[in-house]
């Protein structure tokens, strides 16, 4: 088995195999080459999902050489195990499900090192915001004076510090202000 076969193999049965009851016995001794040892400590990294540059900032921290964090890079997003687009849409939906907006979404894909390119379809992944920002609205508001100015302006800062943007909290507020007449 060569060695790209191998790290597939290992990379494969930790993906499906979390539990590592399919991986043989696992050897006491550290790889060979300093290539082995990269394609190791990805295997170890991406047991959960990480964008390229986060693979390639984690290799740098250990102390790969640059031509083996391209070698290994190059072969996880052959193999699949980094796919930049899925991971930026996964990360919209769970920033969105958590009640974030598309403002705080970007922010967290920048963080990540997900390219510009795949955050246009990532955000197009989001459900409408209307019903989390008119929720998370009701909430701030909630036996609070809702026609106090100073109670709607620390409502409307909490909602843009979550990501939503003025016209969407100008709407929210407009529609939490026609619910309640």
């Amino acid at each position: 088995m060569s060695s790209d076969d191998q790290f597939k193999f290992t990379v494969r049965s930790v993906m499906n195999d979390p539990a590592g009851e399919l991986e043989p016995e696992k050897k006491r001794n550290k790889p060979q080459t300093p290539l082995e040892q990269a394609k190791k400590w990805a295997t170890d990294y991406l047991k959960r999902p990480h964008s390229e540059k986060e693979l390639r900032k984690k290799l740098a921290e250990k102390g790969c050489s640059e031509q083996d964090i391209d070698t290994v890079t190059a072969l996880c997003v052959d193999y699949g195990f980094i796919n930049d687009a899925e991971y930026a849409g996964m990360i919209a939906r769970h920033y969105s499900a958590m009640g974030y907006g598309p403002g705080r979404v970007r922010t967290e894909l920048n963080r990540r090192g997900v390219p510009k390119g795949l955050w246009d379809d990532a955000l197009a992944e989001m459900p409408e915001d209307t019903d989390n920002i008119d929720r998370l609205l009701a909430a701030k508001l909630r036996g609070r004076d809702s026609k106090d100015r100073k109670e709607r302006d620390k409502a409307a800062a909490a909602l843009f510090r979550r990501g939503y943007s003025w016209d969407d909290i100008r709407a929210a507020l407009n529609r939490y202000g026609a619910d309640e007449e």
